[in-house]
């Protein structure tokens, strides 16, 4: 870059050198020969006119580099024809140089105002002149040559926002391909640039739950956009397949580490929304902490983790918290651009500001426009500083979130029609791993299975749960009749799965096709002591009642449900046309 200036000043001092074209207006006769005949021998082009109008239509002609001009004369004066000549010049520097036989400072100040860059008192001196000449021809250059820079960077400029545009067109089609539209979701994306430091993504499960990460990479723009394409890529391939929250932070981690650069980071808050059993389960790593609202209640979640990319995967910690939600209640989760959002005086909004905005209106159904009024409110005209990322999350019955996974389609690849898998998992994996995603994802593969995930999903989920949980482990459904009873009944899942020894759960997984469909066969055995499957009736338990909804749920779904054994082994076809 240094060059390339050295080089263009060099240009300049050359291009004083050159012949340059002059406007020479006077209303004196032997004045106009004098100065002609002196610019000439310096070597330049000349023309003359008598007057002001005279002087305007030869500037039009003859385009000059530089105008000598006379202060007064008929018809127009000199003073007005020099604001008419910088107009015609536009952005071109013209440089003017009023000849004066005045000398009072008034007069010479209303040459500069009239748009005059010097003046050049009568009688002329040749080498003052000369000097005025090469000093303003310099000046001229150097302003041509700003310009073409000027004109260089805007067209650089406008290049890289149209790939900028493109490549956030990319990004959105990556980034918000699920279900930000829900009608249980309202957010606010208010980037700092073109491309947002701040990313939010929400997709359903295939147990129609739903998913929802928030994050903040370190720094503003495309630099901060960049880890969101990996991050969007795991979350939306690892919700599909329906792993469990802590496994796609796990991953989210890991892969943000391996790439991004160090001090690069994402602070996130991941919640996983259950809107059958209608509770949800909340993730903090380095965001501010959130606020659930249930009626009168606010509860605050704090921010107990560190943000992702920066723990190994060992020491990476994805507990959550667990709450209970009813449905109309909301849960409300923003980025630091938030709290730290500032007015004209300096001020942040700060946690304090924000906390007496949900006081005030804790059962307002607008509470979301009202918290984004007030931030937007205080910030005044100055506008943000920072990314700012809102959003507030609603429970609801599932059938009331008017959306659909339009990203499950069938691709029309070729996949397996006729094949067969065993799988069996020993004491030590089943207490760390959840084989249903790696099921579901391998009968998915099977054409026309794909958009049929949702019901895979529950019927795998169902039948290892019930094989883990109920034979294994010797959990009784009944226990999640209460909420106390619910919380015991996960006290003792992680107690009993602690202390697993020589246990096994075995899956066998068939899939006969057909022209239009097929049959897949699931055989699930466990090493628990069974139950007596013979008192079962089939009948789909009330609303309120857990034990039992489970094989009632498979009956419902499957065309086959068969027990053996001692009720440690099931086994279920389900029938799918295309």
């Amino acid at each position: 870059m240094k060059q390339s200036l050295d080089s263009e000043m060099a240009s300049s001092v050359l291009g004083s050198q050159k012949t340059l074209k002059i406007l020479i207006a006077d209303d004196n006769q032997s004045d106009r020969m004098i100065l002609q005949n002196i610019v000439k021998k310096q070597g330049h082009d000349t023309a003359t006119a008598v007057d002001g109008v005279d002087a305007i239509e030869k500037f039009s002609e003859f385009r000059p580099d530089i105008v000598l001009l006379d202060a007064l004369m008929p018809r127009m004066d000199g003073f007005e024809a020099a604001r008419k000549i910088k107009l015609l010049a536009g952005e071109d520097l013209i440089p003017i140089i009023f000849l004066t036989s005045l000398s009072d400072a008034e007069s010479l100040a209303k040459c500069l105002e009239a748009g005059g860059d010097d003046f050049l008192s009568k009688p002329y001196n040749r080498i003052i002149l000369q000097a005025k000449i090469n000093a303003f021809n310099r000046m001229r250059i150097m302003h041509k040559t700003l310009l073409r820079q000027r004109d260089q960077i805007a067209e650089h400029n406008d290049h890289m926002v149209r790939e900028q545009q493109v490549a956030k067109t990319v990004f959105d089609n990556v980034a918000h391909v699920g279900c930000l539209g829900a009608n249980n979701i309202k957010h606010l994306l208010s980037p700092l640039a073109v491309f947002n430091g701040d990313v939010l993504l929400a997709c359903q499960k295939p147990s129609g739950g739903m998913h929802v990460l928030l994050g903040d990479f370190t720094g503003h723009g495309l630099p901060a956009a960049i880890g969101a394409m990996p991050l969007a890529e795991i979350f939306y391939g690892m919700t599909s397949k329906g792993y469990a929250l802590g496994d796609i932070l796990r991953e989210v981690n890991q892969k943000l580490r391996k790439i991004l650069p160090v001090g690069f980071f994402c602070c996130a808050c991941m919640a996983e929304l259950n809107f059958e059993q209608e509770e949800i389960e909340i993730w903090i790593g380095g965001l501010p902490d959130c606020y659930l609202v249930q009626g009168d209640q606010l509860i605050k979640v704090a921010s107990n983790r560190l943000p992702l990319g920066i723990l190994k995967g060992e020491a990476f910690d994805a507990r959550t918290y667990r709450f209970e939600m009813k449905h109309g209640d909301r849960v409300y989760l923003w980025s630091d651009g938030i709290v730290e959002a500032t007015n004209a005086k300096g001020e942040m909004f700060g946690e304090q500001r924000l906390q007496q905005v949900f006081n005030a209106n804790l059962r307002e159904l607008n509470l979301f426009e009202k918290i984004r009024r007030s931030v937007v409110d205080f910030m005044g005209e100055g506008g943000p500083s920072d990314d700012l990322t809102l959003v507030e999350l609603t429970m609801m019955p599932v059938k009331e979130l008017g959306i659909e996974n339009n990203y499950l389609t069938n691709t029309g690849l070729k996949g397996p029609q006729h094949w067969r898998m065993a799988y069996e998992l020993c004491s030590d994996s089943l207490a760390v791993f959840d084989p249903v995603p790696l099921l579901l994802q391998i009968a998915m593969e099977v054409p026309g299975l794909r958009t049929r995930n949702g019901e895979m999903f529950t019927i795998l989920s169902e039948l290892y749960t019930n094989a883990l949980e109920h034979g294994v482990l010797g959990l009784h459904s009944k226990l999640k009749g209460s909420p106390d009873g619910f919380a015991e009944y996960y006290r003792l899942r992680e107690e009993r799965i602690r202390r697993l020894d020589g246990h096994f759960v075995k899956v066998d997984v068939r899939h006969k096709g057909a022209v239009a469909g097929g049959v897949l066969t699931i055989r699930v055995e466990d090493s628990g002591k069974g139950f007596d499957y013979q008192k079962l009736d089939g009948k789909l338990p009330g609303p309120t009642c857990y034990s039992g909804r489970g094989t009632a749920l498979l009956l419902s779904m499957c065309s086959r449900v068969e027990y053996f054994g001692q009720g440690n082994i099931v086994e279920v076809d389900y029938e799918w046309q295309a």
